[in-house]
Protein backbone atom coordinates (compact mmCIF):
# COMPACT_ATOMS: atom_id res chain seq x y z
CA UNK A 1 0.00 0.00 0.00
CA UNK A 2 1.23 3.24 -0.80
CA UNK A 3 2.45 5.77 2.06
CA UNK A 4 1.75 9.30 1.44
CA UNK A 5 2.50 12.95 3.11
CA UNK A 6 0.08 15.75 2.96
CA UNK A 7 1.04 19.37 1.98
CA UNK A 8 0.81 21.78 4.59
CA UNK A 9 -2.25 23.38 2.93
CA UNK A 10 -4.04 19.89 2.47
CA UNK A 11 -7.90 19.54 3.14
CA UNK A 12 -7.70 17.51 6.94
CA UNK A 13 -11.59 16.66 6.17
CA UNK A 14 -10.05 14.62 3.68
CA UNK A 15 -7.08 13.41 5.66
CA UNK A 16 -9.76 12.37 8.39
CA UNK A 17 -11.52 10.64 6.40
CA UNK A 18 -8.97 8.60 4.18
CA UNK A 19 -7.96 7.48 8.13
CA UNK A 20 -11.70 6.57 9.54
CA UNK A 21 -12.06 4.47 6.01
CA UNK A 22 -8.59 2.91 6.09
CA UNK A 23 -7.05 2.70 9.40
CA UNK A 24 -3.97 1.44 8.43
CA UNK A 25 -2.86 4.02 5.94
CA UNK A 26 0.29 5.00 6.01
CA UNK A 27 -0.42 9.07 6.30
CA UNK A 28 1.21 11.99 7.18
CA UNK A 29 0.78 15.60 7.23
CA UNK A 30 4.42 18.17 6.94
CA UNK A 31 3.40 20.10 9.98
CA UNK A 32 3.79 16.68 11.75
CA UNK A 33 7.26 16.19 10.47
CA UNK A 34 8.57 19.64 11.36
CA UNK A 35 8.15 21.12 7.63
CA UNK A 36 5.06 23.09 7.93
CA UNK A 37 7.20 26.02 6.92
CA UNK A 38 8.98 24.41 4.06
CA UNK A 39 9.56 25.31 0.65
CA UNK A 40 8.45 22.77 -2.13
CA UNK A 41 11.72 21.47 -2.88
CA UNK A 42 12.42 20.84 0.52
CA UNK A 43 9.14 18.91 0.67
CA UNK A 44 9.57 16.87 -2.17
CA UNK A 45 12.90 16.01 -1.38
CA UNK A 46 12.12 14.75 2.07
CA UNK A 47 9.11 12.71 0.55
CA UNK A 48 11.93 11.24 -2.13
CA UNK A 49 13.51 9.77 0.47
CA UNK A 50 10.91 8.64 2.84
CA UNK A 51 9.20 7.31 -0.51
CA UNK A 52 5.78 8.96 0.19
CA UNK A 53 3.56 10.04 -2.80
CA UNK A 54 2.14 13.97 -1.64
CA UNK A 55 -0.99 14.86 -1.41
CA UNK A 56 -1.23 18.85 -2.59
CA UNK A 57 -4.10 21.09 -3.70
CA UNK A 58 -0.87 23.33 -4.81
CA UNK A 59 -1.21 22.53 -8.90
CA UNK A 60 1.08 25.77 -9.90
CA UNK A 61 4.70 25.80 -7.97
CA UNK A 62 4.57 22.15 -6.51
CA UNK A 63 3.98 20.35 -10.13
CA UNK A 64 6.65 22.97 -11.46
CA UNK A 65 9.16 21.60 -8.68
CA UNK A 66 7.96 18.44 -9.39
CA UNK A 67 8.88 17.98 -12.92
CA UNK A 68 12.01 20.00 -12.30
CA UNK A 69 13.20 17.03 -10.06
CA UNK A 70 12.18 14.48 -12.81
CA UNK A 71 13.73 16.25 -15.39
CA UNK A 72 17.23 16.33 -13.52
CA UNK A 73 17.11 12.53 -13.20
CA UNK A 74 16.06 12.71 -8.83
CA UNK A 75 13.73 10.62 -7.41
CA UNK A 76 10.36 11.87 -7.14
CA UNK A 77 7.94 9.19 -5.80
CA UNK A 78 4.62 10.66 -7.08
CA UNK A 79 2.70 13.49 -6.22
CA UNK A 80 -1.08 13.44 -6.41
CA UNK A 81 -2.98 16.82 -7.15
CA UNK A 82 -6.30 17.41 -5.36
CA UNK A 83 -8.43 20.50 -6.63
CA UNK A 84 -9.72 22.26 -3.86
CA UNK A 85 -13.12 22.52 -5.83
CA UNK A 86 -12.95 18.21 -5.56
CA UNK A 87 -15.63 17.36 -3.32
CA UNK A 88 -14.50 15.78 -0.27
CA UNK A 89 -15.92 12.32 -1.14
CA UNK A 90 -14.93 12.42 -4.33
CA UNK A 91 -11.24 13.13 -3.67
CA UNK A 92 -11.13 10.43 -0.89
CA UNK A 93 -12.42 7.68 -3.01
CA UNK A 94 -9.76 7.97 -5.49
CA UNK A 95 -7.36 8.51 -2.82
CA UNK A 96 -8.50 5.37 -1.54
CA UNK A 97 -8.45 3.82 -4.54
CA UNK A 98 -4.94 5.00 -5.50
CA UNK A 99 -3.69 3.87 -2.08
CA UNK A 100 -4.87 0.26 -2.24
CA UNK A 101 -4.85 -0.49 -5.74
CA UNK A 102 -1.18 0.99 -6.61
CA UNK A 103 1.95 -1.24 -6.18
CA UNK A 104 4.91 0.61 -4.06
CA UNK A 105 6.67 2.90 -6.80
CA UNK A 106 4.47 2.54 -9.43
CA UNK A 107 3.86 6.50 -9.25
CA UNK A 108 7.38 7.36 -9.52
CA UNK A 109 8.29 10.87 -11.55
CA UNK A 110 4.23 11.30 -12.53
CA UNK A 111 1.90 13.74 -11.10
CA UNK A 112 -1.57 12.58 -11.08
CA UNK A 113 -4.90 14.65 -11.29
CA UNK A 114 -7.69 13.69 -9.82
CA UNK A 115 -10.28 13.46 -10.28
CA UNK A 116 -9.51 9.91 -11.77
CA UNK A 117 -12.47 10.09 -14.04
Amino acid sequence: MLKFVADHNFDNAILKGLKRKLPELDIIRVQDIGHAESDDPVILDWAAHEGRVLLTHDMATMTFFAYERVRKGQAMPGVFEVPDQLPIGDAISDLLLLAQGSLDAEWEGQIIYLPLR
